[in-house]
């Protein structure tokens, strides 16, 4: 048994046995995967996968079992690596981090430069997607870190940590009739055209919610998952935009209004996500504290010891989030 092994178990089930994938994923040929399944079955006296010809359609009962024992010893050989990162090249080493965009332009850059001025040696890499997207590459272990503010409590592997509050604005062009609404009602802007965010992205469900709760149908004639472009069609005249309140900068934007409408929706919560028992070097833990700084290492290091998610959820439980 070889880790070269292990890994083609934990790619064939990623990529749904597809076995091509398997081999570009691990730049190997297909003929070396399918030996390397056959090698691995033979040791082990089993058939791992179920097979229609020559073709992987799923796992058996033990291949099921061995899956789970392959993913902790992945985990396990990847933080022996950092282990010994750690003691070697302590300020030295890489960091993954998976976002939306809204995360990566409005919320990331004051905190990566803070981070790049005092780790110069670590690399930084960044993937941006969609909050499902997201949780899948924390969860598999593809990233380090995963931010975003839904999608994660999807996957019960991750450790879901809250980084701050936000809420939205409704940003429209000087002139435009919304400005002089006030107080701003759900009524007034379901009214409008609307331009905001997909489904799925920066807590567009909490404003759905709303609309739902008032029985209001909003009439939504875009959506995007960058602000910057919902901003642009709101500047053509498409609608009025629902952005994230951190999104609007008064010089950049100084074309367009925004009106605060934290009154009309519940505020969203940004997390912050890695996986269980993965091994974190001193500039991980210093990262987290840069993006949330209630996070301290202490904190970060009880809430991966919590043994579950309700525990851990208890833990933060009252904790007075910052807004952004």
């Amino acid at each position: 048994m070889n880790f070269q092994q292990l890994r083609i178990i934990r790619e064939a089930v990623q990529r749904n046995f597809n076995l091509t994938e398997v081999a570009n994923a691990l730049f190997t040929s297909q003929s070396g995967v399918s030996k390397h399944i056959l090698d691995l079955e033979n040791e082990l006296g089993i058939e791992l996968f179920v097979r229609k010809g020559k073709r992987l359609t799923g796992l058996t009962e033990p291949g099921k079992e061995l899956v789970g024992i392959v993913e902790r010893m992945l985990i396990d050989a990847k933080n022996i690596k950092r282990l010994a990162e750690q003691f070697a090249n302590r300020d030295e080493g890489s960091l993954t981090i998976a976002t939306t965009h809204t995360q990566a332009r409005y919320a990331l850059p004051g905190v990566i430069q803070s981070f790049r001025t005092e780790y110069p040696e670590v690399i930084l890499h960044m993937n941006q997607g969609t909050p499902l997207q997201i949780a899948e590459m924390a969860a598999d272990g593809s990233v380090d870190f995963g931010i975003a503010t839904e999608g994660s409590d999807l996957f019960g592997d991750l450790v879901m940590m809250p980084c701050y509050e936000w809420n939205r604005s409704v940003v429209v062009p000087k002139g435009h009739p919304l400005i002089d609404v006030k107080p701003l009602t759900l009524e007034a802007v379901a009214a409008e055209p609307i331009v905001t965010y997909v489904f799925g992205f920066t807590g567009r469900s909490k404003l759905d919610d709303a609309f739902i709760e008032r029985g209001l149908s909003p009439h939504v004639v875009f959506t995007a998952t960058d602000t910057d472009v919902i901003k642009t069609y709101v500047r053509l005249g498409l609608g009025v935009g629902i952005v994230a309140a951190m999104s609007y900068h008064p010089e950049q934007d100084a074309d367009l209004v925004a009106l605060d409408a934290s009154h009309l929706f519940r505020p969203s919560v940004t997390y912050i996500a890695c996986r269980k028992g993965a091994f974190m070097r001193r500039f991980m833990f210093d990262f987290i504290e840069l993006f949330a700084p209630h996070l301290t290492r202490d904190v970060v290091e009880r809430a991966l010891a919590c043994t579950n998610r309700v525990e851990r959820e208890a833990m933060f439980q009252g904790l007075k989030l910052p807004t952004r």
